[in-house]
This record gives structure tokens, sequence and C-alpha cells, in this order.
């Protein structure tokens, strides 16, 4: 079965950096798009960054020039590296599966996430 397992959250400080990794299992990784999401304490999931593939990536307005998203398809890994971390960034973050290859597929799996606190 699909199966996302999320790490590499963690505490870090305003300016600090981290590096999310969503190893993926279950299926094919390289036939579908991926992405990550997040939801912070009383707020609704939205969606950070996605990639197809390496010329088709999202990135939201926010987090633009600091976080860069990749995958590894041979060892069907996704990845989320992220730089000058901004308390606005702590949430729990998510790595989706879209339906198919495209990034406004909608998601269909979800894994357990990964808690991201930022913080002096």
């Amino acid at each position: 079965q699909v199966q996302l397992l999320e790490s590499g959250g963690g505490l870090a400080q305003p300016g600090g950096s981290l590096r999310l990794s969503c190893h993926a299992s279950g299926f094919t990784f390289s036939n579908y798009a991926m992405s990550w999401a997040r939801q912070a304490p009383g707020k609704g999931l939205e969606r950070v960054s996605g990639i197809a593939n390496d010329t088709n990536t999202y990135y939201k307005n926010s987090v633009k020039g600091r976080f860069t998203i990749s995958r590894d398809n041979a060892n069907q890994i996704l990845y989320l590296q992220m730089n000058n971390l901004k308390p606005e960034d702590t949430a729990l973050y998510f790595c989706l599966r879209h339906r198919a290859w495209g990034l406004n597929d909608p998601s269909d799996y979800r894994g357990q996430g990964t808690q991201v606190t930022v913080s002096s």
C-alpha cells in the first residue's frame, strides 16, 4: 500500500535551516507529482511547494527564495530544504502524493507529518 513517511522536522532558530525528507513506498514514485503542505495550529492545510519534474515546480509566495523542493526518483525520496526559517513557518508539515503527474491534479495520499517549530 502507499506509504509516505516524513522526517527531518524539529526546532530551529529564526534564520536557521532544516531539511525535510519524505520516503515513499508502495507505488512508482517517478510517475506522480508530489507536494509539501503544512498546517499551523488553528489554521487550514496549505500547500507550500510541489514538484512534477525538475523544471516544473511550485512555491507558495511566502517561501519563494527560502525553500527548495527536490526529488530522488531512484530512491523514492522527496525533499524540502528550508532556509532562513521564520516563526510563521511553524507548522506540521505533510508530504502529499498527487493522483497523477500534474501539479494541478488533486492529492490522494498524505503522510503523518513532521513538526517544524521556529523559535528563539
